[in-house]
């Protein structure tokens, strides 16, 4: 049998792949794990395959930090190499990195299907290059592995082939459960100094946040006022770091109270961070999902979302960046609790056994 190539990029796509490659190598299948590089800080690459039990990568391009347009051709030229070295029988992408679209646009120019996973994820706002990512992928893909029934309904609307979209559920809450007690082991809380169940945490990495010096000033405001009665860990992204240094932000970031800065930190310790937190400020995708599974109140620094069912079903509340907004919602959170929100379908552990069901059935078909 031909090779099953998973790719993945980025960090979000090791939570995503890490349970289905598990999955394929119990089932004897022969799998190729291939890295293209895109995420640039290859120590907490390294953090993330060892915290979720993946193995090193079959293949690793290295094609680092670049434009989209620079990286995406990267990506493109030395993984047309190795598919027609490896001749594999299916390619399977997740999420909606530069690598997703890269590899799946290679793949079905060679003539070789392609699985999404997390297909169907639609924010409608094309200044988002993620957006951009997601539509032309699930374009060109033979199979689309949906987390939720918006994602089934937005590809039906896009006019898609109804037998091609495969309802799984959420992959990304595969590693959570498979993984959260693992995370008890952790001792970022004692290495932050920080007590559980008594601090907020925020992530902020999206260009729309961190890119104009009037938005991430905003944001800074908010947590001020946040940081004079709770503590905040904030694990800087270095993108927010470059950023931050070249508004000349330093100082006021350093001055806010109780504000915990740290550098990335691996997957056990984020979890354990995300479990124990009181609220959750993010502009990130998957920690819409993760707090949703969790149960922990979300507060989401973006106009909009992919990921809408968190809003409807789950603890997400989209607040934009706007300072006065961002603390009306943490005063709704300090004084009533946030929304309690339950688990979406098909959230279960078991997205990983549906997806490679259906592989294995398409490859036996094809």
């Amino acid at each position: 049998m031909k090779p099953i190539i998973l790719v993945v990029g980025a960090r979000p796509n090791f939570m995503k792949m890490a349970p289905l490659y598990d999955e394929l190598k119990k089932r004897d299948l022969p799998v190729i794990l291939l890295h293209t590089g895109q995420h640039y800080d290859e120590n907490m690459s390294k953090v993330f395959f060892e915290d979720l039990d993946m193995p090193k990568p079959d293949i690793y391009l290295g094609v680092g930090s670049a434009s989209h347009a620079k990286q995406t051709a990267k990506i493109m030229i030395d993984f047309e190499e190795i598919c027609e070295k490896k001749s594999p029988s299916i390619v399977v992408v997740a999420g909606d990195v530069n690598s997703t679209i890269a590899c799946a646009l290679v793949a079905k120019k060679l003539s070789i299907p392609v699985g999404h996973v997390e297909a169907g994820l639609r924010s409608f706002d094309m200044e988002m290059p993620e957006e951009i990512n997601r539509i032309l992928t699930d374009r060109i893909s033979n199979l689309l592995f949906t987390p939720s029934k918006d994602a089934n309904q937005n590809l039906t609307n896009e006019g898609m082939d109804a037998q091609s979209i495969k309802l799984v559920g959420n992959i990304m809450i595969d590693s959570l459960l498979n993984k959260i007690e693992k995370s008890e082991i952790s001792n970022i809380h004692q290495k932050l100094k920080v007590k559980k169940e008594n601090y907020a945490l925020i992530t902020l990495h999206r260009p729309s946040n961190v890119d104009y010096e009037d938005s991430l000033t905003r944001i800074i405001k908010a947590l001020e006022t946040i940081g004079e009665d709770t503590a905040i860990v904030f694990p800087v992204h270095p993108r927010t770091t470059n950023m931050i240094n070249e508004f000349g932000l330093e100082n006021r970031i350093n001055q806010i109270p109780n504000l915990i800065l740290t550098k990335p930190v691996g997957y056990l310790d984020f979890l354990a961070l995300i479990k124990y937190s009181k609220v959750v400020l993010t502009d990130s995708g998957g920690l819409q999902e993760e707090t949703t599974a969790l149960g922990i109140p979300c507060i989401t620094l973006r106009e909009n979302t992919e990921r809408p069912i968190t809003v409807e079903e789950g603890t997400n509340t989209i607040v934009g960046n706007k300072t006065e907004n961002i603390l009306n919602e943490w005063r709704n959170i300090s004084l009533n609790g946030g929304k309690s929100g339950r688990i979406p379908e098909l959230w279960d552990g078991k997205t990983a056994i549906r997806i490679s069901d259906i592989l294995v059935n398409f490859l036996k078909e094809n």
